[in-house]
């Protein structure tokens, strides 16, 4: 029986950069044009970890049962490994989806109705990443819904239930977000490449080959940082994510050495730490602007 801490190894918390720094830099957005309201900014916030951890251990269990994990390096693997029954993590899987279900509908009934296919939606599109029978993650498909929800959709939403409209600074600053969530998710199947391979998992990274996910990772990155700039024409503040560049030159190095297995485990939470550096300061800067 899985402990409290195997539970939470199994959450995967390197990945939840992914739900805070979108919605940091929406609210940034919010504050910038002056409004912003902190108790919806709390809500999309618990949504957006709900939703991040409900997926997670949606793919846990998923990949699990479908012997994908098996031998996988990495976070640990509660299915795969047999710490936990399939059942319990599926279980565990949609009491995530439950909670951000529940909390979001608070935010419906106070913003907008259309907010609730777009919520219902983000659900379904967590639960086929790898889950039913043709999992889009398995189509190379996961780079895309990972730059729309954890991009465009968390950053754009959070701004509207706030401000009740969205400026075209919040487009725009939905980019960046949306690629270095996506530059976490490459890293991540580059060093999965072997093991996608021989289970017939066909991600993104399986198709472009390991030199070519190692050229997309670099150039999620590269992108995130210029397209940032973009802001800058509503406020020059938006160009204090460059002081996050120095964050960057570690995990580009280890991708572009070629490392392998492990060490792009290493450069899997340097990439949070990347992440979650870049949304601090892209966060303020769009809020003093």
């Amino acid at each position: 029986m899985a402990t409290v801490s195997e539970w939470v190894a199994g959450a995967r918390p390197r990945t939840l950069p992914n739900s805070i720094v979108p919605v940091a830099v929406g609210t940034g957005v919010a504050i910038g044009i002056g409004s912003a309201v902190w108790w919806k900014a709390a809500l999309a916030m618990l949504v957006a970890l709900a939703l991040q951890v409900g997926v997670n251990y949606a793919n846990d269990y998923s990949d699990g049962v479908r012997g994908t994990d098996e031998g996988r390096v990495g976070p640990i693997r509660l299915t795969a490994t047999r710490l936990a029954a399939p059942g319990r993590v599926f279980a565990a899987a949609w009491a995530c989806f439950a909670a951000a279900a529940v909390v979001g509908l608070v935010l419906v009934a106070t913003s907008s109705w259309w907010l609730l296919p777009v919520g219902a939606a983000a659900i379904v599109a967590a639960w086929f990443y790898t889950g039913g029978r043709t999992p889009y993650g398995y189509r190379a498909l996961g780079e895309v819904s990972v730059f729309v929800f954890f991009g465009v959709v968390a950053v754009v939403g959070t701004v509207f239930v706030q401000a009740g409209s969205v400026p075209w600074e919040g487009w725009t600053a939905a980019v960046p977000v949306g690629l270095l969530s996506c530059s976490v998710l490459v890293v991540n199947n580059l060093r999965d490449i072997p093991t996608d391979t021989e289970s017939g998992k066909r991600t993104l990274a399986v198709l472009l080959g390991d030199a070519g996910t190692r050229r997309l990772y670099l150039g999620c990155l590269a992108g995130a940082f210029v397209t940032a700039l973009v802001t800058a024409a509503a406020s020059w503040w938006a160009a204090l994510v460059l002081l996050a560049v120095p964050l960057a030159v570690r995990p580009c190095s280890r991708v572009l050495r070629g490392e392998k297995g492990r060490d792009l485990v290493v450069a899997l939470g340097e990439t949070g730490r990347l992440q979650l550096a870049f949304g601090a300061l892209y966060t303020v800067g769009l809020a003093l602007g």
